[in-house]
């Protein structure tokens, strides 16, 4: 039988995040409106985001970096957006996530923990997700984004639905590498709880290509580290 889903207690999450973006925005000068015909979202969808009323999805928030032209990992962070500059050769860059740490966002169909949320200009962007969503009726509209993913199930069973292609039922330790510009969506299978490692590719770093054009598609110091989201399943979400 399906239950709630487990709270982090004093882990913080997105919080600061809506903060983050209202800050970023009129550091640029735009205005709700601008910033919404960039990003090819409503006004007051910027406006619940920046109020800390609506979560970002994966593909929400390289519409908001593409147009504020930023890096994700500077959406996250909480310092003072700096001049953009070429990145540098990467000649031996790392960064560390503990088990369970990175920046948490939670969202009506996954629970997403972003690692590695202190480098700027990756070619690739990891996520661990916690699936909630039990039928594609639930997931509603699905997603696409530029450049490709490659997804392994790290526990349960999990159906990837596209809109070129019949559903393909991955179990835990299946993998699959796919173009992600083809509308998509990971729905859990039974009443088991589903987590994934998904991996966001690109051929270069930051906007150019990874944050191309979303506008006609249906989202100093690191944000502190947040617990791993919990495996329970949840309660079918409302419409």
């Amino acid at each position: 039988m399906a239950t709630k889903r487990a709270i982090n207690h004093g882990a913080e999450r997105d919080g600061n995040l809506g903060e983050s973006l209202k800050r970023i925005r009129k550091e640029r000068g735009m205005t709700l409106i601008e910033a919404g015909e960039k990003s090819g979202m409503p006004m007051s969808t910027i406006s619940k985001i920046e109020n800390n009323k609506m979560s970002l999805s994966y593909d929400k928030l390289l519409r908001i970096c593409t147009a504020l032209d930023i890096d994700i990992s500077e959406l996250f962070s909480g310092a003072p957006a700096a001049e953009k500059t070429p990145p540098r050769a990467s000649t031996g860059r790392r960064s560390i996530n503990r088990r369970g740490t990175g920046y948490a966002i939670d969202t009506p169909n996954y629970s997403h923990l972003y690692p590695a949320a202190d480098l700027l200009n990756k070619r690739s962007v990891p996520i661990f997700a916690q699936i909630h969503a039990r039928s594609l009726a639930e997931f509603g509209e699905m997603i696409r984004h530029p450049g490709e993913e490659f997804a392994v199930v790290l526990e349960g069973t999990v159906d990837l639905y596209t809109d070129l292609y019949a559903p393909a039922r991955l179990q835990t330790g299946d993998s699959i590498y796919f173009d992600s510009g083809m509308a998509h969506a990971y729905i859990a299978v039974g009443d088991a709880p589903c987590r994934i490692l998904s991996v966001c590719t690109s051929d270069e770093p930051n906007s150019e290509v990874m944050f191309g054009s979303l506008a006609d598609q249906p989202a100093a110091e690191t944000a502190p580290a947040a617990e791993a989201p919990a495996a329970p399943a949840r309660k079918k979400a409302r419409k």
